[in-house]
């Protein structure tokens, strides 16, 4: 082979090893959990044509068994008429007849999809030896201990990639040649030094040709899924960052290695087969009728619940604004979150009078953080986005106290440290552990403390902005909010998360829009934006006045409690100090009628008194069902939802069109927060459908690894995902897995030219990862793909199913 031939192969597996990587999700660390899209990598495809690639490369499903359908058919939740616009979506020579071959198809339960088998299963199937098993066994023991974060108390050595810091373990690692894996280090020790030419090397060994080299590498990564999406990390951060990463490369080396190795030393036995699975990977992925028609069933779900949704808008007219309005006891400024939806909503019925809205959780202010006495940057902002301001709590006049925390924080993690180090662990429990015991039965009776709202002094910009940049910031999230004029006396800006006790998934309970943190940073730092007198002035000259006696409160709505803390000291106010004592009992009062709702879905809840008490339970493991149930994305004026029981399911952002002039605000939140509730859905929607890939396992089996993630038991896979109790409450599910609905009050030509400039974000609507609805009036339009548009609904609130008329381009409607 020539020079140039070479290269020209390299660089195709290359290519292929790329792809391969970016079609795994990554995952976060549990200090900062980020609901991801476990589908990242195959939003350019059909439900259908996934579920063939993942049934292939994973033995998984992409929708629920057909009796959770059939189930909803005989209750009349989904009808007939449901099913017909369904059927209408798939091809022709795939789908069943009509409405009642569809039915009949639907009683017959799905083939159980099974993946191809790897060289490891194809071994242990020879030799009796549970390769699969093992070989994820050690790459597990060596990936903890490589991607450790802090956990462990002797870490291994840093500076190496992952390739070379393998290989100089598996030298010394002898279990794969215990198990019959003969001379195994020496052909580690004997590999290439880099991860390309080990690839190159596997490839050729193994007779794969470029036609099977998509779905094997994807397979294997699969096959080691959780420390893969850990290595997909990685890449994202040095992606956003500007830079690249090769760990996920290296870890298919690493894969590669063991399948070559067991198929040099069963190539006799295992050469058969072999060939036949290497053609079957060579085939290209086309999704068959079963597929279809499971696709067809999900779609029905999505319309009958859509109908629902429908039921709950007000269409129609929009009152105009004849300059006269009543000015708002309050307004209260909350996540778009879910869980946001239920406190509002009993907020708003306590006075006619108290305006909420909805907004990104992170407030728009995009910031690197650095807690009080504390040096760990935090980004508190979407995933999505790099941080664009740095900000700390606390100012020069708290050093004493700053000093004071850190001394107290050091001597924690010593101490920490000396019990469960190797030498002192036992010792350690054998003279203190008698003193435990109080602790022990005050926990086991739910009595832990958990930690209280964050009371970090008032965060502050370092460095500060300029004047210009301070006004032109205010600007633009007002704007977004759509709060530019009839400002209350008092605006509560309220972030949200949540403080629960032995839970490594915590963070998953605070603002998935803020990296996993709680959201009380932000919402004080743009309280303290808009209290500023000099900003004030600059937006009074720009045309944007705020009455003087107006007052913004950052505050934090703890989603386990459904308490409300006001950091009201950070710009005292006295003359506003009535108006505070009001919005306290009016938030005790939401907050009290929120649990009431909340009790009726916990288990073991009977009431609404007995909610609060759940997030200090050391052995409770629904605390609360965190985003649950979501199902739809509404960005419209408040006005359209006012008055409904949305039922915590509904992501709820203010919008108003006529106030964003050339759409940049739409063009935000259809790029952003729609994006970031997307991945929110899908998590749990793959956690609900496939649990055994997508899921994370059992919470009463987890044990933490490496600060990073979770195992069931004392080894194995890392488990990513939400964890079974996450979306099931024992008995059935808590999350119906449906595809979230996007309703956007907006002209359909600016939506159309905006997923026109956004490939990505235009594939999840092309491709039914989301559906998309536009409010014109008195009517909803559906986006059918490809920038057209179908009418669907006509009149007010109705919740009859959906009427479909002929597409309409863009251009004509």
């Amino acid at each position: 082979m020539s020079n140039v031939q070479e290269t020209t192969v390299q660089t195709g597996l290359l290519a292929a090893a790329d792809a391969a990587v970016r079609a795994v999700p990554p995952v976060w660390p549990l200090a900062s959990s980020v609901a991801v899209n476990p589908y990242l990598g195959q939003t350019g495809d059909t439900l259908a044509r996934t579920g063939a690639r993942l049934a292939r490369v994973a033995g998984c499903p992409i929708t629920m068994p057909r009796s959770w359908y059939l189930e909803r058919i005989a209750a009349g939740t989904i009808t007939d008429d449901h099913l017909a616009d369904a059927l209408a979506k798939a091809p022709d020579h795939l789908r069943p007849q009509d409405v009642e071959a569809l039915k009949a198809a639907a009683a017959t339960p799905a083939p159980a999809p099974k993946a191809l088998p790897t060289v490891a299963e194809l071994a242990a199937q020879e030799s009796g030896t549970d390769w699969p098993r093992l070989i994820a066994e050690r790459v597990g023991h060596w990936a903890a201990g490589y991607f450790d974060a802090g956990q462990a108390l002797w870490s291994a050595p840093r500076g190496r990639n992952a390739w070379t810091a393998w290989r100089a373990t598996a030298t010394h690692d002898l279990t794969p040649e215990i198990h019959g894996l003969a001379g195994f280090a020496q052909r580690v020790a004997e590999a290439p030094d880099s991860a390309s030419e080990a690839i190159a090397r596997a490839v050729d060994g193994l007779g794969l040709d470029a036609e099977a080299l998509d779905t094997y590498f994807h397979q294997l990564l699969m096959t080691v899924n959780g420390w893969a999406q850990v290595a997909r990390y990685h890449l994202w951060q040095a992606e956003l960052a500007g830079t690249s990463d090769e760990t996920a490369i290296d870890l298919l080396a690493i894969r590669l290695t063991y399948e070559l190795a067991l198929y040099e030393q069963h190539r006799e036995a295992l050469t058969e087969q072999w060939l036949v699975t290497r053609a079957e990977h060579s085939t290209p992925l086309e999704a068959d009728a079963e597929l279809w028609l499971d696709a067809i069933l999900q779609e029905a779900a999505e319309r009958a619940a859509q109908c629902d949704i429908a039921g709950k808008l007000n269409l129609g007219p929009v009152a105009a604004d004849d300059g006269d309005r009543t000015r708002p006891a309050l307004q209260a400024a909350f996540c778009i979150d879910v869980r946001s939806e239920v406190f509002r909503r009993a907020l708003e019925g306590l006075d006619a009078r108290i305006e909420t809205l909805g907004f990104a959780g992170f407030f728009g202010i995009a910031t690197s953080h650095k807690r009080f006495a504390s040096d760990t940057a935090e980004h508190r902002l979407p995933v999505l986005l790099n941080a664009g301001v740095h900000s700390v709590s606390g100012t020069c006049d708290h050093e004493p106290k700053a000093f004071a925390s850190r001394i107290k924080a050091r001597a924690t993690r010593a101490w920490g440290r000396f019990k469960l180090a190797a030498v002192s662990s036992f010792a350690f429990v054998e003279a203190s552990g008698p003193l435990y015991i109080v602790k022990l039965i005050r926990d086991s009776l739910g009595g832990s403390a958990h930690d209280a709202a964050p009371t970090d002094p008032a965060p502050r910009l370092d460095p500060d902005l300029h004047l210009e940049q301070r006004i032109a910031a205010a600007r633009t999230v007002l704007s977004a909010m759509s709060l530019t004029d009839n400002f209350a006396r008092v605006v509560v800006l309220a972030g949200h998360g949540a403080n629960v006790v032995n839970n490594p998934h915590a963070s998953a309970l605070h603002c998935g829009a803020c990296g996993g943190y709680s959201g009380e940073v932000n919402a004080r730092l743009l309280a303290g934006l808009l209290n500023d007198g000099d900003v004030r002035q600059g937006l009074r000259d720009g045309g944007l006045e705020i009455p003087e006696d107006t007052w913004f409160v950052g505050a934090l709505h703890d989603t386990t409690t459904d308490a409300v803390t006001l950091y009201a000291d950070d710009s005292p106010s006295t003359e506003h100090a009535e108006d505070l004592a009001q919005v306290r009992t009016w938030l005790r009062s939401a907050g009290q009628v929120t649990r009431g709702e909340r009790a009726l879905s916990l288990p073991r809840a009977e009431s609404g008194d007995e909610v609060s008490a759940r997030s200090g339970d050391w052995a409770e493991t629904r605390p609360e069902w965190a985003l649950a149930g979501c199902r739809a994305f509404i960005a419209a004026p408040r006005g359209r939802t006012a008055g409904h029981d949305l039922g915590g399911r509904a992501f709820l952002h203010n919008y108003d069109w006529q106030q964003d002039e050339g759409f940049g605000v739409l063009e935000l939140i259809l790029t952003a927060p729609v994006v970031v509730a997307s991945w929110i859905s899908l998590q749990y929607y793959g956690s609900s459908v496939s649990p055994e890939v997508f899921g994370g396992g059992n919470k009463l089996l987890h044990n933490v690894v490496g600060g990073i993630g979770v195992v069931e038991g004392n080894g194995g896979l890392l488990r990513a995902g939400l964890p079974w109790q996450s979306v099931h409450d024992g008995e059935g599910y808590q999350h119906e897995p449906l595809r979230l609905s996007v309703i956007a009050e907006a002209p359909r030509e600016a939506i159309s030219e905006i997923l026109g400039r956004h490939d990505g974000v235009r594939d999840l609507f092309d491709n039914g990862w989301l559906h998309l609805f536009s409010i014109d009036g008195d009517r909803l339009w559906r986006y059918t793909g490809d920038l057209q548009w179908a009418e669907e609904l006509e009149g007010s609130a109705t919740g009859g199913a959906f009427d479909t008329s002929p597409p309409l381009s863009a251009a004509a409607s």
